[in-house]
């Protein structure tokens, strides 16, 4: 395998370029790279189905891979989204002249080389290159050998838009497809400024442990939803649904309905015919088993203690049966990976109890945990939903991709 570092060299190269971009250049690019890919279109979906091809088509992974005609549309729409939000690189968070008369001013900068690998999804090397462009930096991408049709196709148009603007292709690199050059880019110390990988937690956990470079980890999400005995059953049935198969490959997807005793022989019968209409393949608990098959619900399986905190990424979700809050709370503690979680519940005081409480990115009452975003939040395209508590959290968007740096002013002034 041929060593990487020339091209990280490359990249940390024409990082300068990218910070002396004026945010009015930034604006223009994104915009001009929104008309590529919307001209450009029919290849990437052409592109993109030589990587389909290569997939089985039951793969939780097939769905985050496809690229179709609306989402590269959806893709374009994002680039002129953010081409037009605040550059959060300059902006003045402090300032102050101190005794000794030096003026002190804190600015935010650009992290520099920002470095991301991820899986299956290409749509991540538009709007992770979008972001990083905007906020001043450059980027290092390793996509996953499943997309790499898609990726190389998309890093040559981003690459074609950079050049017209007078700015190295090497602002936005595309590493080879080989697992072997992880290793190496998570030990570049002196090029890579930051890591986040995005994926399957195999892959998050991997690069926990064995990177040296600073790391922002966007973790998979094992969501639940707590139906309290109060809620809206008929709203609760439709959220517990719609977060569950509006989209099941993606991280904020339920994972896990807690139902509690005093409304589950009311409410599970209701999650029947549209879990049929999807074929949600359900790991109940032995109460909720027994309700199920009651009401004549055939694909169920008894849960074994590894489906609770587990991430399907699929049409199957667990459920268990609570005696109340105390035990929905402790049960969230133990197998949330702090993503999304939420409580559908007409119980104002239990709804505070749970919004406080519960420990995780994003918290939700009486809504799907199929929200967090960070383009539905108003942040633009998003790198990833950060499940840790330094430097971000939550979606991971344009305002994360900077860092503080002090300005010092002075007339002469030493310090003995």
């Amino acid at each position: 395998m041929t060593p990487i570092t020339p091209l990280l060299q490359a990249t940390q190269q024409a990082a300068a370029a990218v910070r002396r971009l004026s945010p009015a250049q930034k604006t223009d690019l994104l915009n001009r790279l929104a008309d590529v890919l919307a001209a450009h279109t029919g290849t990437i979906v052409a592109e993109n189905q030589k990587d389909l091809d290569r997939m089985d088509a039951t793969d939780p992974k097939y769905d985050r891979l496809k690229l179709t005609e609306s989402r590269v549309a959806d893709l374009s729409k994002s680039l002129r989204e953010v081409a037009v939000l605040p550059d959060p690189a300059g902006e003045i968070i402090l300032e102050r002249t101190i005794e000794q008369g030096l003026k002190l001013k804190k600015i935010a900068v650009p992290l520099g080389v920002v470095g991301v690998i991820y899986e299956a999804r290409p749509n991540v090397t538009v709007d992770v290159a979008s972001l990083c462009l905007r906020s001043g930096n450059a980027c290092v991408l390793k996509g996953g050998k499943e997309a790499d049709f898609s990726n190389r196709y998309l890093i040559g148009l981003i690459q074609g838009v950079l050049v017209e603007f007078g700015v190295s292709k090497a602002a936005v690199t595309l590493l080879p497809p080989d697992r072997a050059v992880v290793n190496e880019l998570l030990t570049a110390t002196r090029y890579v400024d930051i890591i986040i990988p995005r994926g399957s937690d195999s892959l998050i956990q991997f690069v926990r442990k064995n990177s040296l470079v600073p790391t922002i980890e966007t973790g998979a999400g094992v969501c639940h939803a707590y139906v309290e005995q109060t809620a809206d059953l008929d709203k609760a049935a439709a959220i517990v649904v719609n977060a569950r198969v509006s989209r099941p490959s993606v991280c904020n997807s339920l994972d896990c309905v807690l139902v509690d005793e005093a409304i589950a022989d009311r409410f599970l019968p209701m999650l029947t015919a549209d879990f049929n209409k999807w074929n949600v393949e359900v790991f109940a608990d032995e109460t909720s088993y027994t309700i199920f098959d009651k009401a004549g619900y055939t694909n169920l399986q008894h849960a074994r203690a590894e489906d609770f905190g587990r991430e399907f990424l699929d049409y199957k979700c667990a459920v268990k049966v609570v005696a109340g809050l105390d035990e929905a709370l402790s049960h969230i503690q133990t197998y949330s990976s702090r993503h999304s979680e939420a409580i559908l519940s007409q119980n104002q005081s239990f709804i505070d109890q749970f919004l406080r409480e519960v420990d995780a990115a994003a918290v939700y009452a009486n809504a799907s945990t199929r929200f967090t975003d960070g383009g539905v939040f108003g942040l633009g395209a998003e790198i990833g939903i950060s499940t840790q508590k330094l430097h971000a959290r939550g979606p991971f968007a344009l305002e994360k991709l900077v860092t503080e740096k002090w300005i010092v002013v002075g007339d002469g002034q030493v310090r003995w």
